[in-house]
């Protein structure tokens, strides 16, 4: 009788601590001890680039900078904004101001290039009427004289310098030529019948002030006297029926 060999596997004791547990993946080889061994499967190792953060110097010296601008600026702002108030309280500025007292024509005619020549002498009274401040006339000033959109005469005011409220007169002559001197002088002559003729007295002065013993930089006098006379008679005095003049000052 033949005798049956008996395979006999091990069993895997499903209560033994996990140490002792060995589990051998299918398709194992087994070393000649008779012990499993283990394949090792090659690592994959992926070439990621390594993201270096920078912190932004740039931009944060940049706010700083602008940071830093602004603060300035108000600051100065203040400063010349405080200064400003002191100095308007303690000296309390006023615009000076000029009146047209008469108007004498020397000359109005007719030239041989039909240009009309004029010459006009006026005396103006400047009034500074402020307590604490001088006011200095500087060369550069300019005065014309307007027939509606016509220069008829320029002159200028002399370089003087003109003390607490005080009043000064001033001569000044006018002179110039204006083209379309026939039509210039009809349209004049036919003003003087209705004796209203209207004329534009423009002003610009440059001055600087003068705080205490402190002067200042320069600024302009702008201004326009509207007058009304009734006559362009030569060599006489020129009555002047109504006068309404605006100054302001342009720093």
């Amino acid at each position: 009788m033949a005798d049956h060999q008996t395979k006999i596997h091990p069993v895997l004791d499903i209560e033994a601590p996990s140490s002792a547990r060995t589990l051998v993946p299918e398709g194992s080889v087994r070393s000649e001890k008779g012990d499993p061994a283990i394949l090792h499967q090659p690592q994959i190792q992926e070439n990621i680039p390594l993201m270096h953060s920078k912190p932004p110097k740039n931009k944060s010296c940049c706010c700083k900078f602008l940071c830093w601008t602004i603060s300035l600026i108000l600051i100065l702002l203040i400063i010349l904004g405080a200064t400003a108030a002191i100095l308007y309280v303690v000296f309390q500025p006023k615009i000076p101001q000029y009146s047209v007292d008469n108007l004498r024509i020397s000359d109005l005619r007719l030239n041989f290039d039909l240009s009309l020549y004029a010459k006009f002498n006026l005396r103006i009274t400047a009034d500074n009427p402020n307590k604490k401040i001088g006011i200095y006339y500087e060369k550069g000033s300019h005065l014309s004289v307007w027939y509606k959109s016509t220069d008829l005469c320029q002159g200028t005011l002399p370089k003087f310098y003109q003390g607490h409220q005080n009043k000064t007169v001033l001569n000044v002559a006018l002179t110039g030529q204006a083209q379309y001197g026939s039509t210039l002088l009809a349209a004049l002559q036919e003003e003087a019948q209705t004796g209203r003729i209207p004329l534009d007295l423009k002003i610009d002065v440059p001055v600087s002030i003068k705080l205490g013993k402190l002067k200042m930089r320069k600024v302009r006098v702008l201004g326009s006297c509207m007058l009304i006379v009734d006559s362009l008679s030569t060599n006489s005095l020129i009555s002047i029926k109504a006068r309404t003049c605006k100054f302001r000052l342009k720093l």
